[in-house]
C-alpha cells in the first residue's frame, strides 16, 4: 500500500491519541470519517498498522535505560529473551557499538530499578552493565 502524506498524518493522529474518532480526522484532514476509515483499514490490511494498545501511564514512577555487554561467546538474543522475564523491563533493544542490548526499566522508586538491574547483572552472558537514569521524558 502507498504511504501518502494523508496515511502518515492518520498515523501520527493514531500515535498521538488511538481514540481520536475517524470524525474529528477526517475534519482535521478535511476528508470525510468513511475516507479516514477506509484509509485505516488498509493500513491494517497491509501490515502498516500492527497492533492497537494502550501505553499505560506510570505517575511518579522512576525510568532508567541500561546498556549491557554480552560475552561475544554467548547469544545475544538469548540474553535478551531472559531480560524479558525481568521485573520492570519495559523495553528491549539489541544494539550496535560498545554495547549490546539497551534496556528500559520502570519501577515505582530507584530501590526497584536497582533490584532489576542487580537481577539483570545475573543473567549469563552479562558481562557490564551502564546505567542512566530518566530524569524528564520530553514528548
Amino acid at each position: 500500500m502507498y504511504r501518502d502524506e494523508t496515511n502518515e498524518k492518520i498515523i501520527k493522529f493514531l500515535r498521538n491519541d488511538s481514540r481520536e474518532s475517524f470524525v474529528e480526522m477526517g475534519k482535521k484532514l478535511m476528508i470525510s470519517e468513511s475516507a479516514v476509515r477506509r484509509r485505516v483499514k488498509n493500513l491494517v490490511k497491509n501490515g502498516i498498522i500492527k497492533r492497537f494498545t494502550i501505553e499505560v501511564g506510570e505517575r511518579d514512577a522512576t525510568s532508567a535505560i541500561v546498556l549491557i555487554s554480552v560475552d561475544s561467546t554467548i547469544d545475544t538474543t538469548k540474553v535478551s529473551s531472559k531480560l524479558t522475564k525481568l521485573d520492570g523491563v519495559k523495553t528491549i533493544y539489541e544494539i550496535t557499538g560498545q554495547y549490546d542490548i539497551s534496556v528500559i526499566i520502570s519501577a515505582p522508586n530507584i530501590a526497584d530499578i536497582n533490584q532489576s538491574i542487580d537481577g539483570l547483572r545475573k543473567i549469563p552472558g552479562v558481562i557490564d552493565t551502564n546505567t542512566v537514569i530518566i530524569l524528564k521524558t520530553i514528548t
